[in-house]
């Protein structure tokens, strides 16, 4: 009995030893293939990687949401706002090549205050903040939390409610316990999240298509990093400690703020989400538009539309 138990034993062992050497493999492979493309700056001790384009005296901060890098508004929407605009597109604490500190926290809060780092760092002034997903999240947590940092918010599909139900395609982000997070992280993440690509961005981008080269150009295959499951499962686990606090502040908004929704979104619902702002707000401007999740990749021109009739509202306020 003891001589079998010694072999499972042995047998397991090697089977995530084998994961974790193939997990470090495709990491290593990824980040050679696609190093850091813009620079660093250390935020409250975040080593936070950005992209900046354009100059001028008004700024624009992109945020990306859950699971999402910088790259996300890489299909136009840096390059074509930059030309009259200087535009920053940051990796969320522990995306992409931004580094969260160990034991950091992960809530909306300390996002927020990141954000508001970033803003003072780079001397942007008070920024239009766009938003994507949980990226809207974290806008709005922001304009709460440092109301004199920001002059207006453009939302693309953004988390502004707890939703009543997670995502299929989220839901492998939902373990609680920090060192099993870590364990899937360096075993079976990967493999999964290869196995089950197509599913699972068929629910992301669905019903419109993902692009052939959302891998690279929009940075998809920095997602196949343990580091990165670790920090979007800490992320999606920490909304439940602010994301009701903050719902109930939303009356202490005082700055335009649109929000831009496909009707057909996968992934939130644009009803408890946009609409539930909308209905909260009166100076939340609401645009529903055919369409999924991932605009800012899927349908990039009507985003840069749509951030661009912000500004405008952002300079008439």
């Amino acid at each position: 009995m003891n001589y079998l138990f010694s072999i499972v034993l042995i047998v397991l062992l090697l089977g995530i030893a084998g994961l974790y050497l193939y997990t470090l493999f495709i990491a290593k492979r990824v980040e050679l293939g696609m190093p850091p493309e813009g620079s660093f700056i250390t935020v409250m001790g975040n080593r936070i990687h950005y992209i900046e384009q354009g100059s001028g005296p008004d700024s624009i901060l992109l945020i990306h949401g859950l699971s999402g890098v910088a790259q996300n508004f890489g299909y136009g929407v840096i390059s074509e706002l930059a030309k009259t605009h200087r535009v920053i597109a940051i990796d969320r604490p522990g995306s992409g090549y931004s580094i969260r500190p160990a034991r950091s926290s992960a809530s909306l809060a300390v996002q927020a205050d990141v954000v508001a780092g970033v803003i003072d760092a780079l001397h942007l002034g008070k920024p239009l903040l766009v938003g994507h997903s949980l990226g809207g999240a974290v806008s709005l947590a922001t304009a709460l939390r440092h109301p004199d940092k920001v002059s207006g918010l453009a939302l693309v599909a953004p988390l502004t409610h707890m939703p009543s139900k997670v995502s299929a395609a989220f839901a492998a982000f939902s373990i609680r316990q920090p060192w099993l997070r870590a364990l899937v992280g360096w075993t079976l993440a990967v493999p999964l999240s290869i196995r089950k690509r197509e599913q699972v961005m068929d629910i992301v981008f669905g019903p419109e298509a993902v692009p052939a080269d959302f891998p690279i150009r929009g940075g998809g295959l920095l997602g196949l990093r343990p580091s990165h499951f670790i920090a979007a499962s800490s992320d999606m686990n920490a909304l439940e400690s602010v994301m009701p606090l903050m719902q109930m502040r939303y009356d202490d908004l005082h700055l335009p703020i649109g929000v831009l929704y496909g009707r057909h979104d996968r992934i939130l619902d644009p009803q408890e989400q946009g609409q539930a702002l909308a209905d909260r707000l009166s100076i939340v401007e609401l645009e529903l538009i055919d369409g999924g999740h991932m605009l800012p990749i899927t349908q990039p021109d009507t985003t840069i539309d749509f951030i661009r009739r912000q500004l405008q509202r952002q300079q008439a306020a």
